[in-house]
């Protein structure tokens, strides 16, 4: 008897959760009517072509199609794993990501804190504008003008420097500066519109706080550690995580538009090494391959960092 009232009581709860549901579904119907084209997107572009992940496992030929082409199992994976690009593909996409955390991570929050402080609109407008411009180019024009900017013969970092007496500098050839390079031209296309975010989050802080510390005597930077800071701590904590969870991905663009043959052994990462591999030498199992490895790695990177965050105490992104 008992066994059975438990059971009439969690169907009964069932009941009026879903109830409750269709309610809410009912109120708030046009919203829910949005959510659908969304939805029917993700559908089609992103979980529909999962199925062509058997690739990796098939030798495939374009006139046999997917399910007509050989079994291999995990062949490719092993020709992956023995092959000596990997592991330079590998060392450049971890190391291009870890200085992009250390150098590139941070400026964004920096700049929406400086940005915060600045009360004059007729100054604080313009320099957001400039911030934000270079996301909205594409690496092609950008990567255009750092060419010419650095260029030994015109550019005029290199006009500066022969000034001055210098030697001019190979910037694009040099494996070195070649990666300075790619750092700040990240910094400069990607910070502004992190600081988007920021400011977002830093503009929900009760001003109340702020007038509070003031009588207190605390100072700019003692309210921006004690109030600013932990007010946007959840959103550094996120984007974190979603920022170690493409520690695998190299922007494609960037790579490949500041690359050359002379930096190739610092430069070369997965995305262009699949360009070369799959659309030049049409091996579309091999890169298959590559990326599901890529996608296996980025997914334990995300759910590791996670899993972090929640042991320190931070809410992550589930």
């Amino acid at each position: 008897m008992k066994v059975n009232v438990q059971q009439v009581n969690l169907s009964n709860g069932n009941t009026q959760r879903r109830r409750r549901l269709l309610r809410d579904m009912k109120s708030a119907r046009y919203l829910y009517m949005l959510i659908i084209p969304v939805m029917i997107y993700i559908v089609i572009f992103k979980y529909g072509p999962m199925y062509g992940i058997i690739m990796a496992f098939k030798d495939y030929k374009i006139g046999d199609g997917i399910w007509g082409s050989a079994w291999v199992g995990v062949k490719h994976f092993r020709t992956l794993f023995n092959s000596y690009d990997f592991y330079r593909i590998l060392r450049n996409s971890l190391l291009l990501n870890v200085y992009s955390v250390i150098f590139q991570f941070p400026v964004p929050i920096l700049l929406a804190l400086l940005l915060n402080e600045v009360k004059c609109n007729r100054f604080k407008k313009p320099v957001q504008s400039i911030l934000y411009l270079p996301h909205f180019l594409s690496w092609v024009i950008l990567a255009g003008i750092v060419i010419q900017m650095l260029s030994p013969s015109t550019g005029i970092v290199n006009a500066i420097i022969k000034f001055f007496g210098g030697e001019p500098i190979y910037f694009m050839s040099s494996k070195g500066w070649w990666l300075v390079v790619f750092i700040i031209s990240g910094i400069w296309k990607e910070s502004g519109w992190g600081t988007i975010i920021y400011l977002a989050a830093i503009s929900g802080v009760d001003a109340q706080l702020y007038e509070a510390a003031q009588i207190d005597g605390a100072g700019k930077l003692r309210q921006i550690w004690h109030i600013t800071m932990p007010a946007i701590k959840p959103t550094i904590v996120i984007l974190l995580v979603m920022r170690m969870g493409s520690m695998m991905d190299v922007g494609f663009d960037q790579i490949y538009m500041l690359s050359n043959d002379y930096v190739r052994d610092v430069a070369d990462v997965f995305s262009t090494y699949i360009y070369r591999m799959g659309i030049e030498n049409i091996r579309y199992s091999y890169t298959t391959a590559i990326g599901l490895f890529q996608s296996i790695v980025n997914l334990i990177l995300l759910a590791g960092t996670n899993w972090v965050a929640h042991r320190l105490g931070e809410q992550g992104i589930w």
